[in-house]
């Protein structure tokens, strides 16, 4: 049979079901843009994960006039405190796991959280009151309870604290929000099966007169198969072009146009993400489309 045969069958399939094919590419369009958002939501927290992995560090707190652990007891580290946590940090023991050490000093501490947060914390926060700390970079991030266990009980030193800790609730709930997005795929995937394949057997029923003739002619059964199956495949080909734009503005308007210039501190994903995740909710919908269109017409169409 020829292809201008084969595609002139399955669109007068789908002229003759038109409501029925519009929810099936509904529905195609809907858990195949759910699909595309579950890939770059796990690309997203893969990308976040890494970055921050890579320049978190451990922070390590001296005593201020304000501090009241049990390290704590004589005040405002010393200098002599403050060199000792230094020399720690310098040892043959925590050397090598270490990247580099940054000292900010009182002052330097309070500068930089005024910076931060505003002049109105002047008012609420001296000096004397901040504590100076060493912003410590390791060299493997798995490694921060060597160095928090190092200075659990160090005179002079408040607390440590690791900034992936901080991180911890984001990636938790990019992770919630994968999931999520990876079951109402697999569902709406589901219901995008079973809708192909009753609009496959009703394009069947509506056809038997054309089918026994093609029969009687001696067409096989491929041949029959393939424009019911075409039918299909053609419903989720465009559900699966509507989910790609979805997806392409998602991200174009949503990410690029607002989360990536609110939010700067987070290496979010992009348009060229989104190019690679196209040509596979096309595949997955095509793919899908056209198993479930085969067993559907190898049913409706059994002798």
């Amino acid at each position: 049979m020829k292809l201008s045969l084969v595609l002139s069958e399955a669109f007068q399939g789908i002229r003759r079901n038109l409501a029925t094919v519009i929810s099936v590419i509904l529905v195609t369009f809907v858990s195949l843009t759910f699909v595309g958002a579950a890939i770059l939501l796990g690309a997203q927290l893969q990308r976040t994960s890494d970055y921050f992995q890579d320049r978190a560090k451990v922070d390590i707190y001296m005593c201020s006039e304000i501090s009241d652990t049990d390290t704590c007891l004589d005040g405002v580290a010393s200098d002599e405190q403050v060199a000792a946590v230094q020399d720690k940090l310098d040892s043959d023991v925590l050397a090598p796991l270490i990247d580099g050490v940054t000292f900010e000093t009182q002052q330097e501490a309070h500068d930089s959280m005024l910076e931060t947060f505003g002049d109105e914390l002047a008012g609420l926060l001296t000096v004397e009151q901040t504590s100076a700390v060493y912003h410590v970079d390791l060299k493997d991030p798995d490694q921060t309870a060597v160095i928090t266990d190092a200075f659990a009980d160090v005179a002079g030193v408040e607390e440590v604290t690791d900034q992936l800790d901080y991180l911890e609730p984001i990636f938790r709930g990019l992770t919630i929000a994968a999931y999520v997005a990876v079951g109402i795929a697999a569902i709406m995937l589901f219901s995008a099966v079973l809708m192909i394949g009753t609009t496959i057997r009703i394009s069947a029923i509506t056809r038997e007169r054309e089918v026994e003739i093609m029969r009687f002619v001696g067409a096989s059964n491929g041949t029959i198969r393939t424009p019911f199956v075409l039918e299909g495949v053609i419903a989720a080909l465009i559900g699966g072009l509507l989910a790609s734009g979805t997806l392409i503005a998602g991200v174009h308007f949503g990410v690029d146009g607002y989360l990536a210039r609110e939010v700067t501190a987070v290496p979010w994903v992009d348009l060229t993400d989104t190019w690679y995740v196209i040509p596979a909710i096309i595949l997955v919908g095509v793919v899908f489309a056209a198993i479930s269109g085969s067993v559907a017409s190898s049913r409706a169409l059994r002798r």
